[in-house]
């Protein structure tokens, strides 16, 4: 639906808005910058991750990002963060919120089971227990909190575009 047509069809100080009377919202420049968003939500994703045995460590891999960036946004040592790092662990969260960490190795294996001790001592919720239309919400804490998760199977391995270049995918 266009945002005229979602106007349309709202009323404004009591009267109908139609598509004559509809004001046209000016949109952010693609090309433009964005203003940096909280970081509430993106925490609450990667924590829930962290629940089903992602750790910082791959999450940051599987974004492009330096680990520390993880794990300052994780122990909530960051307010704010840009628009397009809130976007991409969105993405990333899209895909693995209901997944498993693979454990094919004993290096994977203790990276899961690090991620799921830190999600367990920190009473952290699996992303089940998200509001989805509340967790972006500044101010929103989950109900429900720490419990263990198997979820629906493996997450795929996932390479951040500048790697899957790099590799010839």
């Amino acid at each position: 639906m266009s945002t005229a047509s979602k106007f349309a069809s709202t009323r404004r100080h009591g009267r109908r808005i139609t598509s004559n009377t509809a004001v046209v919202i000016p949109m952010a420049s693609a090309t433009g910058p964005r203003a940096p968003v909280g970081a509430g939500g993106s925490r609450l994703r990667l924590r829930a991750l962290h629940v089903m045995g992602h750790g910082s460590a791959r999450i940051a891999r599987a974004i492009g990002v330096r680990e520390e960036t993880i794990q300052r946004l994780v122990r909530g040592d960051t307010a704010i963060v840009s628009p397009n790092l809130r976007d991409t662990i969105t993405d990333l969260y899209d895909a693995w919120w209901d997944r498993r960490a693979p454990e094919r190795t004993r290096a994977e294996r203790a990276a899961a089971a690090r991620a799921r001790r830190r999600a367990a001592a920190g009473n952290w919720c699996a992303g089940a227990a998200l509001d989805e239309n509340q967790i972006d919400t500044p101010g929103y804490r989950p109900r429900s909190r720490w419990r263990p998760a198997t979820g629906t199977g493996t997450a795929p391995d996932v390479y951040p575009r500048h790697a899957q270049r790099k590799r010839g995918a």
